[in-house]
């Protein structure tokens, strides 16, 4: 786990490493997949991580356009993007040549169900996967991240000069033209004018249009933290009421009926808890859980004994993430899409991942650990954040 004089919040760590082992339980295919698919209510680990990365990158990169300059925030922003892009392109790869080679030869249902499109045409899959168009199931996450961090530095330079409500009022309504088929109008735009050779259906299951509000969202809630002057996320008593209502219906109503909330005869309905499209009562769910997450969640963690390898998980997300892929695509490979295996093989497979991805991520931070760094705490005094003219006045230079 990271050492003591790391500078990282121990609690924002937990809360992504608990978001990676539900995505984990939720993608390996075990018995626990439904039991534990959407705890919380009509909201998956997804949602949480997105915005939970979204707030963190907003944070961090937006200190160093408050203490540094613009310029240093957006290099850090690319460097990122290109390190998610780098781990894309190596999953894609693994799954292009070493998983399709054994797919094909035990002829597994379930690889091959998910490659469809490549094993036909396998040139305009690479290409297009390269180029982040063709997203096969799985592997249609991190394509979002490469795209929302080559967008933020962007965004959160207009906010430094003009604010952050016409960003916020821009991701509201892109937002809402998503739930009308945004994606697939700029899709057949796109298409008229430059031949695709992707179909629309492997440009990937989640809608970029409606997850950009999570990540515009954290985006602003992170980077308001920077502020001196910001005062604390603080809501009215009769909103905390609302969410925890909201919550409460919302989870028993998940765990008594299922993950489908109007049953298999409303599709209708049940666009409105969409998960890809995020739909406007998951979203609503969501933000519910979100408001009591911010005001209880300190005091739940200053009561709750420290989930330490959470927090080791969390500190290491992107290589715990991308190693979470790899093990899932093995499983499917060598044992099947089999959600009804004997408990003692789920058992066994579920240590044997979540052992892999501790490992994963105890070497990360280990090779990642400042070589001057003894793992003693050191008392650091933080430099003082420029005003906000300052930091405004920085990004009039850069524009």
């Amino acid at each position: 786990m990271p050492p003591p004089s790391s500078t990282r919040r121990w609690e924002i760590d937990a809360i992504r490493g608990l978001m990676l082992a539900l995505m984990t339980v939720t993608h390996l295919p075990t018995r626990l997949t439904q039991p534990l698919g959407q705890p919380f209510g009509f909201v998956s680990a997804a949602e949480g991580f997105v915005l939970l990365s979204a707030y963190m990158a907003g944070m961090v990169y937006g200190r160093l356009a408050w203490r540094k300059t613009v310029a240093d925030m957006r290099q850090a922003f690319w460097r990122r993007a290109l390190k998610i892009y780098g781990c894309q392109a190596a999953t894609l790869l693994f799954l292009f040549t070493v998983i399709a080679f054994i797919g094909i030869r035990v002829d597994e249902p379930a690889i091959k169900g998910m490659m469809t499109f490549y094993l036909l045409h396998p040139l305009e899959a690479l290409v297009g996967g390269l180029l982040l168009v063709y997203e096969p199931p799985l592997l249609d996450i991190l394509p979002l991240y490469v795209l929302f961090m080559l967008a933020s530095p962007w965004l959160m330079t207009f906010a430094l000069r003009r604010g952050w409500a016409p960003i916020m009022a821009g991701s509201v309504l892109l937002w809402l033209l998503a739930q009308f088929g945004l994606s697939r109008w700029f899709y057949d735009g796109f298409a008229a004018v430059l031949p695709m050779p992707i179909p629309f259906t492997e440009t990937g299951a989640f809608v970029m249009w409606s997850w950009q509000f999570l990540w515009v969202l954290g985006l602003w809630m992170g980077a308001s933290r920077n502020d001196p002057d910001a005062p604390p996320f603080e809501f009215p008593r009769w909103s905390l009421w609302v969410a925890g209502a909201i919550a409460v219906v919302c989870m028993a109503w998940r765990h008594a009926v299922g993950q489908v909330p109007f049953g298999d005869a409303n599709p209708q309905l049940n666009l409105l808890f969409d998960k890809w499209a995020l739909g406007p009562l998951r979203l609503i769910d969501l933000m519910a859980l979100t408001v009591l997450t911010i005001r209880f969640g300190p005091t739940l963690a200053a009561r709750l004994p420290r989930q330490r390898w959470l927090e080791t998980l969390g500190a290491a997300s992107l290589p715990v993430f991308c190693a979470h892929l790899i093990v899932v695509l093995l499983t499917l490979v060598f044992m099947g899409a089999d959600y009804e295996r004997p408990w003692p093989q789920d058992i066994a497979l579920l240590i044997v991942c979540f052992a892999t991805l501790y490992a994963v991520a105890r070497v990360t931070l280990w090779v990642d650990k400042p070589p001057n760094d003894d793992g003693r705490p050191v008392q650091t005094v933080a430099p003082v954040a420029p005003s906000a003219p300052t930091a405004a006045a920085a990004a009039n230079q850069a524009l």
